[in-house]
């Protein structure tokens, strides 16, 4: 008989009630048993989309339910570190939102704390996952562009108004967009690419009012090759998503992966052509053919979220490898510190653990 692992989610914010409870709901192998929020509405809209599951208003409740064997966490960063602590001496499996934690250091002792409790733990790191960064995997693969020398990827918005009482656009610990949009493409990039040899970072805050960065531009430097991640909030009309320069042809793809878009309006990822991008924004390639230059369409591969949550059941139940793991998630973290350092001193800083 398949396993089945009761699960609680701790928090039913923006990540707890799109990114989360959908795919824990969708997949078999999980139960959820149990989502915490101690907000009232957020609590009655929890029970209506999800009625056989107890609504909590404390983190407690789940963490020392001794039913529960995996708790997610969606809760603000500032609180990573505690309640992830908290889980993984209950004896939990953990999944932790991303970013997994303010510091390197924090996450050092998150990691330790895993192996000593022998639990399972990951941070959610879904973008891997999305339809775009899985074609440009296979553009690399490829080898259609040559030698890779420059690899460039945009995550931007457009929303000139402030949230008053959003967490993310005060002045705390993790809070700001490098920690937050950021944190998904610098982790694409380490996927990619792997350690890099120096960071660059300028970041800037350009809407009145807001008192933590709002814009970065990240140069992550790898021998003959630049990567360029960037981020902003007020992109009105989007440039490409990803550019990619080879010294055969280049690369180009606009759009965002339609997963988002579609669990904000209620869809679930058993959703017939679930994850799958318009023609309209499918990446074109143009490289030398017998002498010719030649552009081709390339399909986009398909937004797969759901295979994040998959892995992480394989993981718990099976003993299977992670896809996402805490030490990389910890990488993702180091490159922040480093780049906020770079920031400040207005310098290219090597890498170091």
């Amino acid at each position: 008989m398949k396993k089945i692992i009761n699960t609680g989610i701790l928090g039913f914010g923006n990540s707890g009630q799109i990114f989360l409870a959908p795919f824990i709901a969708a997949n078999p192998g999980f139960s959820l048993k149990k989502i915490s929020t101690s907000d009232s509405v957020k609590a009655a809209k929890a029970k209506a989309i999800y009625p056989d599951t107890e609504i909590v208003s404390d983190a407690d409740a789940i963490i020392n339910d001794d039913t529960i064997e995996l708790v997610l966490i969606g809760s603000p960063n500032t609180s990573h570190l505690s309640l992830t602590k908290k889980a993984l001496l209950a004896g939990k499996h953990v999944v932790v939102e991303k970013p997994f934690t303010i510091t390197s250091a924090d996450a050092d002792e998150l990691i330790a704390l895993a192996k000593q409790q022998n639990r399972t733990m990951t941070v959610h790191h879904n973008r891997r996952f999305d339809s775009g960064h899985n074609t440009v995997k296979k553009v690399i693969a490829s080898k259609a562009l040559g030698t890779l020398v420059e690899y460039e990827v945009h995550y931007d918005r457009f929303r000139r108004e402030l949230r008053p009482g959003a967490w993310r656009e005060k002045p705390l610990p993790g809070s700001g967009i490098l920690y937050d949009l950021g944190a998904h493409l610098i982790d694409g990039a380490l996927e990619l690419f792997g350690t890099p040899e120096a960071v660059t970072c300028m970041m800037l805050t350009q809407r009145p009012g807001l008192e933590v960065e709002d814009n970065f531009e990240i140069i992550l430097t790898y021998p003959g090759l630049k990567v360029t991640l960037k981020g902003g909030m007020l992109v009105k009309v989007p440039g490409p998503t990803y550019v990619l320069y080879g010294d055969h042809g280049t690369f180009i793809k606009y759009g965002m992966d339609v997963q988002e878009e579609a669990l904000k309006k209620g869809l679930t990822p058993d959703t017939s052509d679930w994850g799958h991008e318009p023609e309209a924004i499918w990446g074109k390639l143009t490289a030398e053919e017998n002498g010719v230059d030649i552009t081709r369409t390339i399909e986009s591969e398909p937004g797969r979220y759901q295979d994040y949550f998959q892995n992480v059941y394989d993981a718990i139940a099976e003993g299977k490898d992670l896809i996402v793991t805490p030490e990389q998630a910890r990488q993702t973290i180091r490159v922040i510190e480093l780049a906020f350092l770079s920031n400040g001193e207005k310098r290219t800083v090597g890498y170091t653990d």
